[in-house]
């Protein structure tokens, strides 16, 4: 299990503590001790190597080395909009999408939505994507944005992005187009998008994208389209380097 853990403050040389759920997770989980030695991250996109130099009951000091950029992140963003399930496939559809690179991940108000979204889910979601990085190696934090209507979510994605909606009528899912563009994709409830919210979808300029002649769960849809674009993007970017 990888001994990497999450800062609030932005990292700088010198001392560091970690405190609350970090601090718990550290002594209690891990079992640091002093003298060892630890990766913090920031979620700016900064880590650094630190040794434990206290460990008390509600927080851990560091000494901290010289901060680093360390770039896990995919060459475009990308952004999910979904209609969140319900419990626990929360959380997995959560530690997914960090894994996978995803860059943002927006909770969707939908007609036919089974999931209310409110504060409590976004703060625990947060902490999901706290856990899932640490995991992962990835230094930046996966936003979770505030729940949004399909209509705002939709007209705030720009016109240059590729723009995907998941849906039973759609073609094939394609790859993304050789230039740098952001990808942000909608994934309806198990019910699925309304005629209406699927017509607007048609009338701003979105994509229907089907993912197979199989029924997919919300969040098997959505980890689908994630997975889809991080190996493309990755793809993508490797030849740029070659080349």
């Amino acid at each position: 299990m990888t001994r990497r853990f999450f800062v609030e403050r932005a990292l700088v040389r010198g001392t560091a503590k970690l405190i609350g759920a970090e601090a718990h997770h550290a002594a209690h989980v891990m079992r640091v001790r002093v003298g060892d030695r630890v990766t913090l991250f920031d979620g700016s996109g900064l880590e650094v190597s630190a040794g434990v130099t206290r460990v008390g009951r509600h927080e851990i000091e560091l000494d901290v080395g010289q901060p680093r950029h360390v770039d896990r992140e995919l060459g475009s963003a990308l952004t999910l909009g979904v209609a969140l399930p319900k419990g626990e496939r929360q959380r997995w559809l959560v530690e997914k999408l960090v894994e996978l690179g995803t860059t943002r991940l927006v909770p969707l108000i939908t007609e036919r939505a089974v999931a209310q979204p409110g504060q409590n889910t976004r703060d625990r979601l947060q902490r999901a994507v706290i856990e899932a990085t640490k995991q992962c190696g990835r230094n930046r934090l996966m936003d979770v944005g505030q729940p949004q209507r399909l209509a705002d979510y939709l007209v705030s994605a720009p016109e240059s992005a590729v723009r995907l909606v998941a849906h039973v009528e759609g073609g094939p899912l394609r790859v993304v187009q050789a230039g740098p563009c952001d990808v942000f994709c909608a994934v309806g409830p198990e019910g699925g998008f309304t005629d209406d919210e699927v017509t607007a979808c048609d009338r701003l300029g979105w994509q229907r994208v089907n993912l197979g002649r199989r029924i997919l769960r919300v969040e098997t849809a959505a980890v689908a389209l994630s997975a889809f674009f991080s190996v493309r993007l990755e793809e993508r970017e490797a030849a740029a380097e070659q080349s």
